[in-house]
């Protein structure tokens, strides 16, 4: 009797142990052991082990999102802040990773074009071939998010707003609260300009935009995935219909003119050309204006003639 009460706390302790044992940060990740160790499959023959403790690194995310979407498993359902702020606008890509988490600064997404990234991950120079050279990861010191709220919030008090939205990035994170450097509203289009700048902490803050762009667009990468980034103002929840996220870095992107889309380089050629038309147009404008004018000083000059002929026989 005593052995088979032995053997159900035992079962007991170690289906609570199976329960506690998740990745609070990461609902993909596989969770075992004890001490509890986790892990997310990011190829066929790879898992890579996981800090649950923190959010994890984007570079992971990405590639772990890259399988996923492979292995047919489900993944997602206001201007610039700067000159040099830009978005992503490749999409998702099955990236290289540090064994940190970190980003190499080159990629070719398993194939023969690369490209170099930012910190976060984020294309910063123009396509080029297997040889092309990316010296450093520049880093990315300011994440901006821009965020359009849902229809029906009264958010008249920027001061209760700023307060509503670093509490909920810093609980909904784990970040500390000297990340958010401002909060400004723009009532006319809804949007709410979230500004995250790299500090001391060095915490990841394109890793904090990434979890944040997922919470509002797609669905949360939090184990319990029933809630998402949503401040509360005023006792109000305010939940979001869409997100843009802007990326800073410490150098300027090297984008050129070299590999424009069909559509843009379109757009450049009517452009051009209507120039161009309206230029011609100028100067027959000008020439028959000029025309017209030496015409009506020839019959002046000829009038004047003729008078002076009449007064002369008279």
């Amino acid at each position: 009797m005593m052995f088979v009460m032995v053997l159900l706390v035992l079962a007991s302790v170690a289906a609570t142990t199976a329960q506690n044992c998740v990745c609070n940060t990461m609902k993909w990740a596989t969770c075992e052991g004890s001490p509890c160790e986790c892990k997310i499959t990011i190829t066929d023959q790879l898992k890579q082990t996981l800090d649950c403790s923190k959010l994890i690194p984007k570079c992971f995310l990405m590639k772990a999102e890259m399988y996923r979407a492979k292995k047919g498993l489900s993944t997602r359902l206001a201007g610039k802040p700067t000159l040099h702020a830009f978005v992503d606008n490749d999409g998702i890509y099955d990236p290289d990773c540090e064994a940190n988490g970190a980003f190499k600064a080159k990629q070719c997404n398993n194939s023969d074009i690369c490209w170099c990234v930012n910190s976060a991950g984020v294309r910063r120079t123009d396509k080029g071939g297997l040889d092309l050279k990316c010296e450093k990861l520049v880093e990315t010191v300011w994440v901006q998010t821009q965020l359009k709220h849902t229809e029906g919030v009264n958010l008249n008090d920027e001061v209760k707003l700023k307060s509503g939205i670093v509490k909920a990035i810093v609980e909904r994170y784990g970040v500390d609260d000297k990340l958010v450097t401002g909060v400004k509203y723009n009532k006319a289009s809804r949007t709410i300009l979230v500004d995250l700048k790299k500090n001391a902490s060095n915490v990841d803050i394109a890793t904090v935009g990434y979890y944040m762009e997922k919470d509002i667009k797609v669905l949360p990468l939090f184990y319990n995935d029933s809630k998402k980034f949503s401040p509360s103002v005023d006792s109000k929840n305010v939940t979001f219909e869409n997100i843009l996220v802007y990326y800073i870095d410490a150098e300027p992107p090297t984008f050129t003119m070299k590999r424009l889309t069909a559509g843009v380089v379109a757009v450049i050629v009517v452009v051009v050309l209507a120039i161009i038309a309206g230029l011609v147009v100028l100067f027959i404008s000008r020439r028959r204006e000029k025309s017209a004018m030496c015409q009506k000083a020839e019959q002046t000059r000829e009038l004047d003639e003729m008078q002076k002929e009449q007064l002369t026989s008279s």
